[in-house]
């Protein structure tokens, strides 16, 4: 015996129950189709700083429905999950937590106590996140899960390393880099976000010597001419010539700094004369290089300034800023101050303004990695999607600089450097030496320093399938299928994994990178802490359910675009899963146990609306296909619901309903067939967007083989196209849809029948009127249909054309005179109330001559649609009062 369906969907008693039964069933897994092409997704390893938001939900979405997708398609489909470390932001967390609860910092503890508790703030979060993506409906398989810390993880980044530093490609050196004076770690370029300040410009006169005169060079930073070491100007500058190769007097500190000529300086700008600060500023830093400048560093990593910025030593960095301008000010030697519009860099992940500074640090060599990596691009080896996302990667990499890699933390992975107490010499080794090669000495300290987070997530599509071993998973799965990320981290992470890819796998980790865009609220701003719009996945799951939520996400997006979010389309998602679930109830109420054993019986008698749903549905199975596999996801998404809402549930259905009733009808199986079979292909085709409703709707169906979720995949039909019998439905719907319109204007109650009365030289047509008269009644309140001449029409009649048939349908049988003309009469006085008001308004100069010129625009528009209204209502007025 079947079971029933409840009259209502509550996905609270739905989804977790499904979810683990997916699980245990092992579905998640490739080897579900072991011999299937292999489909391979890694997901972009969520930090573990807190809970998922909703870049989360939108990503995970959109990667779980192309996992879906393919594993019903007979895929070997591998989504392989995973969380990343996020030194900087974790080690934030990790210290606050220490300094709330224990008041202690994390040197007070020691590294080893220190990275205990890391460990448990990982695990912790490790665990909350995995939850999370359950409760998204995630078919990720689990038992594959990594964690960019975890031992195999750990073992490919120390191999990566070695090689790396053996190629000579990772190097050790003295160069400028990105500062965080707050979580005192170096940053790499793409660490690094610039936000618009208000600032100033500072016009300071350096002295020449010997009374000469003076230059005046222009600054943003006044503090860091402390660590000045030459002035720069254009080799063709006709007003400096003269003092190439000579010397200016460096004020506060009274020494002399030489002035170089490089092409560097901008002549147009300022005053042509540029303070050359190689220790602080990456464009000063290659001049200086150009010109043997010292580099003179005057900040400590606090952002307080050292010993070498003299009387200033131990200043804050604006502090000393205020000092240095009044000392300046004092000597005559301030000329002027500007407001000044700049882009400062800010810390992407504590805000606070960096500071460019020579560190000794250890460094990528990026030119040779850097090229091969364009060229996979550019040859399409591997695409982006949409491709104007390519040209942010050619900029970025074209003008790439060495990648700084270290970070001065505690949580990540140490650097693999070892050096002998003995002797200092340093050995590089994915294991601690045990004996040093220069003095052979036996004891050694392990570089203080970690990597930077983006270092293992650039290994991560081949150090996830067990790379450096040469697992059976590396040699299926990579290169994988597709990357799924926002266009926020090309930058930080795609870039990364397709140039280590190449260099440690010798091709590109991935064909497809599909670039999102970001979810923002409802005013399009992005959503922030700071600005409370945030929204929680979890919440909208617990109100609205995963699949509402998954499928809003869907249907408002298009690759690369941001989309905004709104909690009426969250609501409208639902009401279309409600529309599912009791459409789905309908029809199973009216489907024998035993239906999908009569289908040679069904086929035979199928009439022409079941062969015009049966075309419809093999179209949109096919355009879904070629959707999907372009990864155009929510325009795939809004063809099966305008095809599930609109024509299957609100046509077919109401079409099919006579012929369900009643044993006589010869074609009820037909109609019970067709019925059955549309409705499990509208589930398959939903499955990937709205996994568990559509599993449970699965459950209840008669002659089910098996869980949706390894369902075969729709496939174009050839046997299914009836293009006569489409043309033909279609042309019947287009004529109730006029008779419905004809008597809405009219305010006719459903319940009031009328003939239709239809004129055509189209014999065909009026046939197929003749032969469809069951669903005039039904679904447009017809009660006969009689074939006239056009001598036969009345001035009583309302027409529409349809396809060579003019249909008319007779007032008189329509409308209650004497109502209509009472309703008339209300309209009519109505309107005049309007009229009288808007003309009142428009005969006032002052409203005509002061409104803004949009407003009096609007009330015109007002005025001409109330006097086109009103001349309708007494043209109906006069007819029904003659």
């Amino acid at each position: 015996m079947k079971k029933e369906m409840s009259k209502t969907y509550n996905p609270k008693e739905v989804e977790d129950k499904t979810y683990a039964d997916w699980e245990s069933k092992g579905y998640f897994k490739p080897e579900i189709h072991p011999d299937g092409k292999p489909f391979t997704i890694v997901m972009p390893p969520p930090n573990i700083t807190g809970q998922l938001h909703m870049g989360h939900a939108f990503d995970g979405t959109l990667q779980d429905v192309l996992t879906r997708y393919k594993r019903m398609d007979g895929y070997s489909a591998l989504w392989l999950p995973g969380t990343d470390h996020a030194s900087i932001a974790t080690e934030v967390k990790v210290v606050d937590k220490l300094r709330e609860e224990e008041g202690k910092t994390k040197k007070d503890i020691g590294r080893d106590a220190y990275m205990e508790r890391a460990w448990d703030w990982a695990l912790t979060y490790k665990t909350r996140i995995t939850d999370q993506l359950k409760k998204l409906g995630a078919s990720c398989d689990w038992s594959r899960e990594r964690f960019t810390m975890d031992e195999g993880c750990s073992q490919a980044v120390k191999e990566s390393f070695v090689s790396l530093y053996e190629k000579g490609l990772i190097y050790k050196g003295s160069r400028i880099i990105n500062w965080c004076p707050t979580c005192k770690t170096a940053l790499s370029e793409a660490e690094v976000e610039y936000a618009e300040q208000q600032g100033h410009l500072w016009h300071i006169r350096y002295p020449l010597p010997n009374d000469e005169g003076y230059v005046t060079v222009a600054t943003t930073r006044p503090e860091t001419m402390l660590g000045d070491s030459g002035v720069a100007v254009h080799p063709d500058d006709e007003r400096y010539q003269h003092l190439i190769g000579k010397t200016v007097i460096l004020p506060l500190l009274n020494k002399e700094i030489p002035i170089v000529a490089d092409t560097y300086v901008d002549m147009s700008f300022g005053t042509g004369v540029v303070k050359m600060t190689p220790a602080h500023d990456p464009n000063d830093y290659e001049v200086g290089l150009r010109h043997n400048l010292e580099q003179i560093r005057v900040l400590n990593d606090d952002a307080t300034m050292n010993d070498l910025a003299g009387i200033y030593a131990g200043l804050d960095r604006y502090e000393c800023r205020k000092a240095v301008v009044k000392d300046l000010e004092a000597l005559g030697l301030l000329e002027k101050i500007e407001e000044h519009q700049h882009n400062v860099g800010e810390c992407y992940r504590c805000s606070t303004t960096v500071e460019t500074m020579t560190s000794e640090q250890w460094f990528v060599h990026m030119e040779p990695l850097a090229k091969p990596a364009l060229d996979v691009v550019r040859n399409r080896k591997t695409e982006f999607i949409p491709d104007r996302f390519s040209k942010i990667y050619y900029n970025w990499m074209e003008n790439i600089r060495d990648w700084c890699i270290s970070r001065q933390l505690w949580w990540g992975h140490r650097i693999p450097a070892y050096y002998c107490d003995d002797c200092g010499e340093m050995i590089v080794a994915k294991e601690m030496p045990s004996t040093c090669p220069k003095c052979g000495g036996s004891h050694f300290t392990q570089d203080e320093d970690v990597l930077d987070t983006w270092f293992s997530s650039a290994l991560w599509p081949f150090s996830t399938l067990g790379w450096p071993n040469e697992t059976e998973d590396l040699k299926k799965f990579y290169p994988t299928t597709v990357l799924v990320t926002g266009y926020d981290i090309i930058f930080f992470w795609v870039a990364r994994m397709i140039f280590m890819g190449i260099n440690e796998m010798g091709e590109p980790p991935f064909k497809d990178v599909y670039i999102h865009g970001l979810v923002r609220d409802s005013q399009g701003r992005k959503m922030s802490k700071s600005l409370g719009n945030g929204i929680d996945p979890l919440e909208l799951i617990e109100s609205y359910s995963a699949d509402a939520l998954r499928f809003t996400i869907i249907t408002g997006n298009s690759a690369g675009n941001d989309i905004r979010w709104q909690d009426e389309k969250v609501e409208s998602s639902r009401n279309f899963l409600n529309k599912i679930w009791n459409a789905a109830r309908f029809v199973l109420m009216n489907l024998d146990d035993d239906i999908m054993d009569k289908k040679d019986e069904a086929l035979a008698h199928l009439e022409n609306t079941d062969k015009w749903i049966l075309s419809r549905m093999n179209t949109i199975v096919q355009e879904v296909n070629h959707n999907m596999n372009k990864y155009e996801l929510g325009i795939a998404a809004s063809k099966v619901y305008d095809f599930a809402w609109n024509e299957y549930c609100d046509w077919y259905i109401e079409l099919v309903k006579p012929r369900l009733y009643g044993d006589e009808d010869k074609t009820k199986i037909a109609a019970q067939y067709t019925l059955r079979m549309v409705l499990d292909t509208i589930l398959r085709l939903l499955h990937p967007f709205t996994p568990f409703i559509t599993e449970e709707i699965n459950s209840y169906l008669p002659g089910t083989d098996g869980d949706i979720m390894i369902a075969k995949w729709p496939h174009f039909d050839e046997t299914l196209v009836f293009p006569e019998d489409e043309k033909e439905v279609v042309f019947l719907m287009e004529v109730i849809r006029s008779i419905r319109n004809i008597r809405s204007e009219m305010d006719v109650p459903n319940s009031k029948k009328t003939q239709l009365f239809i004129i055509s030289k189209n014999k065909k047509r009026v046939e197929l009127m003749e032969a469809s008269l069951l669903y005039f009644q039904k679904l447009a309140s017809v009660s006969t249909i009689k074939l006239i001449t056009k001598a036969e029409i009345d001035e009583n009649f309302v027409s529409a054309v349809v396809d060579e048939v003019e249909i008319f349908l007779n007032l008189d049988e329509l409308v209650d005179k004497e109502k209509e003309i009472k309703r008339l009469e209300n309209e009519k006085n109505k309107l005049q109330k309007e009229l009288d008001r808007v003309n009142q308004k428009l005969s006032n100069p002052g409203f005509t001559d002061k409104a803004p010129e949009k407003v009096v625009e609007e009330e015109r528009e007002k005025q001409r649609k109330y006097i086109e209204t009103m001349e309708k209502v007494m043209e109906r007025l006069d007819y029904y009062q003659k």
